[in-house]
């Protein structure tokens, strides 16, 4: 399957690691590492995470992370997953 990341992903992701990244850098870097792992693994278990609670959508999960929520939308017949948006769990955007 193929992993496509939203504009929309990309920009809140980076609002977020620059958030992260002032009270320290390297735990910035390393919630994106660890962000990626989980974002690469979703193809070999698409719907391992919870139906997203922001849609009525069974092909959209919420895959929950350090207090953030990534929504991402599974497309069996295009083979891919669009990632759609992260945000901290208590700020939904």
């Amino acid at each position: 399957m193929k992993i496509i990341r939203s504009r929309k992903f990309q920009t809140n992701l980076l609002v977020t690691l620059q958030h992260i990244a002032k009270d320290k850098v390297s735990a910035s870097k390393n919630f994106q590492k660890e962000l990626d792992k989980l974002i690469n693994n979703i193809p070999n278990f698409p719907f391992k995470y919870r139906q997203s609670i922001y849609f009525s959508d069974k092909n959209i999960r919420d895959l929950i992370y350090k207090k953030h929520t990534i929504n991402y939308e599974i497309n069996l017949e295009d083979n891919s997953i669009e990632i759609l948006n992260i945000f901290n769990q208590n700020k939904p955007s």
